[in-house]
């Protein structure tokens, strides 16, 4: 039987997200609006909408959905905001980041992710998004942002992380 992911979708904002204390409406609407399941790995596109962290090649991972839905709420965006994000793994917070703001570069160090989201991201429709590989301890902006969204892990924050923004 096929899943029904746009009811999976509505499911994971009203019942994982919501309640998780995201309530920002941009946020949600942006939840809302970008497939999820279609920056999942083929194999665990079943579980796009789980409450889990869903793995990714070079041995990283998906956040979970609501931790997702609390690092865009965090970011408080604005419709006029220029985003860094560091670490663009498979697309989907980028996407959903591109929904929020004016402009976001991601950066990420691994060129198939950055493949595959370029793609995921233009049959979305998406053109607000430029995708660079680079090594964020090493890179160098040469403009300032209104947020840094750091998707990656990092052991503890650069002090250059900060000196990206305005």
């Amino acid at each position: 039987m096929p899943i029904d992911f746009e009811a999976a979708r509505n499911t994971m904002v009203e019942q994982q997200v919501r309640p998780f204390e995201v309530l920002d409406p941009r946020v949600l609407a942006a939840l809302t609006a970008v497939p999820r399941e279609r920056f999942v790995p083929a194999a665990y596109r079943t579980l796009a909408y789980a409450d889990l962290p869903l793995p990714l090649a070079h041995g990283e991972t998906m956040m979970k959905p609501v931790v997702e839905g609390r690092l865009l709420q965090a970011l408080a965006l604005q419709p006029e905001d220029d985003v860094l994000e560091i670490g663009t793994g498979s697309g989907y917070v980028t996407a959903c980041l591109a929904r929020l703001a004016r402009e976001v570069v991601s950066i990420d160090l691994h060129a198939d992710f950055l493949q595959s989201a370029g793609e995921r991201l233009q049959q979305s429709g998406l053109r607000n998004v430029r995708l660079q590989l680079a090594d964020a301890l090493n890179f160098t902006p040469n403009r300032q942002f209104d947020a840094v969204a750091v998707t990656a892990a990092v052991a503890e924050l650069p002090d250059a992380f900060s000196g990206w923004l305005k």
